[in-house]
């Protein structure tokens, strides 16, 4: 197939050069005409991908057209932050009816709509499907084993990505529950903050796996409330990318949380950052569409007022720790 990437990030540069190694002809597309052209020249993306060489054959472009031209797939791979902007800067350039496939977790900050919504709206197109799960682009770079769902309302369109993904290290599983795998993506980069924030401040296993299993009691209420299926946030798209952000040494989300555990600001944080930490604004997001649709979200509650608001991560942890008990399985 003819795949056109839209996103120069690691997660795009990781899936060029997996679709690339099944014999996909792929080009990536960024908005940086002086970043693309290095990547062609050094066949390396440092910025995002350190140390993982990249074959001559993937096509980098700063050029909107060129990047799209004849593509049998478009795959969406900005940050959540950007990814509304980039689509629209794409409308007309991609037919109507060709399959757009979103590999970005989170919500629009301005509208709430998830990502393959926006996608519709912005990009112009009738056929979005999403991919997602625990996946480290780091990992997936250099052949490490992994489980991933691809999910779309028609299934057949959710078969046309395990089609051209599935392979001996890269196992796609698929799903008719969009809405799920994209709620437990983006929900999950909030609790990661939480447990990084833990781990900042010295706390041991015993916090980490509290914290980890009441926020997957979060992530699930959440999703139930925007019309998720419960068996899609209990799979690889909900506990699977819940553990994997919380735990690992790649995750930017947990390491934000470390360093505010550790004393520094957020401001000075992101700041640092040179990718994007999609949970920090989604927890402003989250919060909010939590609370229109009356779901009680503690642990989402704190990171906001963390990130948002300056409150102290000790105190963040006292207002969980000193809400009313209660019965486990009750809604919060």
């Amino acid at each position: 197939m003819k795949i056109a990437i839209i996103g120069d990030g690691g997660w795009g540069t990781a899936n060029a050069l997996l679709l690339t190694g099944y014999g996909h002809e792929v080009s990536v597309w960024g908005a940086s005409a002086d970043h693309v052209a290095d990547i062609a020249r050094s066949r390396r993306n440092d910025r995002y991908l350190p140390g993982v060489e990249l074959p001559p054959c993937i096509r980098w472009t700063a050029d909107r057209a060129t990047a799209v031209q004849d593509a049998d797939m478009v795959v969406l791979a900005t940050p959540s932050k950007y990814f509304g902007d980039v689509c629209a800067s794409f409308a007309g350039l991609v037919p109507p009816d060709k399959l757009a496939v979103s590999l970005t977790k989170g919500f629009c900050e301005k509208t709430h709509a998830r990502m393959s919504e926006l996608a519709r709206t912005a990009l112009g197109v009738s056929r979005v499907a999403v991919l997602s799960g625990p996946t480290h682009a780091e990992e997936v770079a250099r052949g490490i084993p992994t489980a991933i769902v691809a999910a779309a309302d028609d299934l057949a369109d959710a078969r046309a990505v395990q089609d051209a993904w599935n392979g001996p290290a890269f196992r796609v599983y698929t799903s008719d529950d969009p809405v799920g795998v994209e709620v437990g993506g983006a929900v999950k980069n909030v609790i990661a903050i939480a447990v990084g924030c833990s781990d900042g401040l010295g706390f041991g296993d015993n916090t980490r796996a509290a914290l980890i299993t009441r926020g997957q009691a979060e992530v699930a209420r959440f999703a139930r409330a925007c019309g998720a299926k419960t068996e899609t946030i209990a799979g690889l798209s909900g506990i699977g990318d819940l553990i994997v952000t919380c735990t690992s040494r790649h995750s930017r989300n947990r390491s934000v949380g470390e360093r505010l555990g550790k004393g520094e600001r957020i401001v000075d944080i992101v700041g640092s950052m040179q990718m994007v930490a999609e949970g920090v604004w989604n927890a402003h997001v989250v919060r909010d569409m939590a609370r229109k649709l009356g779901v009680d979200m503690p642990i989402t509650e704190v990171v906001y007022r963390v990130c948002h608001e300056n409150m102290p991560v000790s105190d963040a942890i006292a207002a969980l720790m000193n809400r009313p008990p209660r019965r486990e399985g009750d809604s919060a």
